[in-house]
């Protein structure tokens, strides 16, 4: 393997685990600048509607800058951001230093996606994007649980030095593996966006945008939704975030394999389900360490192992243009994520924490109805476009014979 896609790898790594990482602290952040818990959780929502709005409008516009450069100050950009967070004198302060960091993941993210498919063969790209790909994944399964752990012990200011540091890393090993990286053709902001116009794709992102603010909404609180579980054991959420990190991992490596033997559809309307059933348990499954551990366990593994199903059925919409709609998509799951902390905070101050299962399974239950109606449209394509190239039907035939008279 290209040693050069670990060290994308590894930047993607710090940016996940700068994503998740905050649910895990979340409470000492709230007691440190004084604010409720609903407000501490806006920490996670400005980064992700940073990354979501401007991921695709940088890698547009920056499409004519040298892929190394753009990398170094993304990562650059990440790295003091998340700095002056740990420093940050007051909780506005904090907000505004968020905000740059999202930003410089979305200076890193797309340009870290497309340095990795041109730095290999054409027919090496699918490995490449799925280990780049890869560092965000596992982020939730170690950075996340490493840095609630490191919060824990010490405090949530090392927490952000260790993802600092973690980018850091990655960008020694850009400024020494990665300076010369080829240029792939630029693709406007307009082009990326068309394919919202196709109602199947639209109505699949619509279906990633509310399944992941169902999933954040509770992530987002994690530490406030099972703090009975947890009893204020810091190695006991770091567990936890283990079990939910690790069951997403292990289900994201099966799933192709179950999409192969019953179709995405199949997949993804079972998951949703098992999901949907979770999270009305959860007012119960949440009061105990042991019924607690099951339940995160089945919603990581489900959770997570709905994006492959779900990137299937996008990508077999429109193959073609395969990387802009699966970028799509990733902005829907920051924008799903960005609306998970505005209603969980919303709905804490309204209904309490204990009740926030219930809201996040009506939004599953929105999810799996939208996904029906996207596979009922995909069906209706493909009927279509089966007619029109059948040549078989009797007015076919008859035209036939006709010509032939």
């Amino acid at each position: 393997m290209d040693r050069r896609l670990l060290v994308l790898a590894l930047g993607m790594f710090a940016l996940g685990t700068d994503s998740f990482v905050v649910a895990g602290v979340l409470p000492e952040i709230a007691r440190d600048f004084k604010v409720s818990i609903g407000a501490a959780g806006q920490m996670t929502t400005i980064y992700a509607v940073t990354i979501a709005i401007l991921a695709p409008v940088i890698a547009a516009v920056a499409a004519h800058i040298q892929r190394n450069r753009l990398l170094l100050a993304g990562l650059s950009l990440f790295v003091i951001a998340n700095l002056a967070t740990a420093l940050a004198p007051n909780f506005e302060v904090a907000l505004a230093t968020r905000a740059l960091a999202g930003l410089g993941a979305a200076m890193f993210a797309p340009t870290a996606t497309g340095a990795a498919a041109s730095i290999v063969p054409a027919d090496k790209r699918g490995f490449a994007l799925s280990v780049v790909a890869t560092g965000m994944t596992v982020s939730t399964a170690l950075g996340a649980p490493i840095g609630t752990l490191i919060g824990g012990l010490a405090d949530w200011h090392w927490t952000m030095v260790f993802v600092s540091a973690l980018a850091a890393v990655s960008g020694i090993g850009v400024s020494i593996s990665l300076s010369h990286i080829p240029m792939l053709p630029p693709v406007s902001l307009g082009k990326r966006l068309a394919p919202l116009a196709d109602a199947r794709i639209g109505l699949a992102l619509a279906t990633t945008f509310l399944f992941f603010s169902a999933a954040f909404t509770i992530y987002t609180y994690f530490a406030v939704v099972f703090s009975k579980a947890i009893g204020g054991s810091a190695p006991v959420l770091a567990g936890l975030l283990v079990v939910w990190g690790v069951a997403g991992t292990v289900s994201n490596l099966f799933a192709g394999r179950l999409i192969d033997a019953i179709g995405s559809r199949k997949v993804l309307i079972t998951m949703l389900a098992l999901v949907f059933v979770n999270f009305m348990l959860l007012q119960w499954t949440s009061l105990g360490l042991w019924t607690a551990i099951p339940a995160i366990l089945l919603w990581g593994a489900c959770g997570w192992g709905s994006t492959v199903p779900q990137q299937h059925r996008i990508v077999g919409i429109a193959p073609q243009i395969a990387p802009i709609v699966l970028g799509l998509n990733n902005s829907a799951v920051f924008f799903g994520t960005t609306a998970a902390g505005i209603i969980g905070a919303t709905a804490i101050d309204a209904v309490g924490a204990g009740n926030l299962g219930y809201v996040a399974a009506a939004l599953v239950a929105a999810a799996l109805i939208v996904s029906e109606l996207a596979d009922r449209r995909i069906a209706a394509h493909r009927n279509i476009a089966s007619n029109i190239t059948s040549p078989t039907t009797p007015v076919s035939l008859r035209m036939v014979e006709d010509a032939k008279a």
